[in-house]
């Protein structure tokens, strides 16, 4: 998933998703569900992943990716899953 911003903007002027042809559905489906189910408006971000904490020292050794068992790393959560699948439909 690729997201472009430009300054003043409060949506992305771009998003992309490519499976690089591994998904089970097309990448327009895929990108329609997430449009549907995820708001990308910088502050919607900030808000939903509650990124105002000062948690980001955990992430500096060894990545963030894959630390799903942690939940202040909320980026990584799964919840919106079933919503992703309903709205693919």
């Amino acid at each position: 998933m690729q997201l472009a911003y430009a300054i003043g903007h409060p949506l992305p002027v771009s998003v992309h998703i490519d499976t690089f042809g591994t998904g089970t559905i097309s990448d327009a489906k895929i990108l329609d569900a997430v449009l549907k189910v995820f708001s990308f408006k910088p502050a919607d971000i900030v808000k939903r992943l509650n990124l105002l904490r000062p948690i980001y020292s955990k992430t500096t050794n060894y990545g963030h990716f894959g630390k799903i068992n942690d939940p202040e790393i909320t980026w990584e959560l799964t919840n919106k899953a079933e919503a992703l699948k309903k709205a693919a439909k």
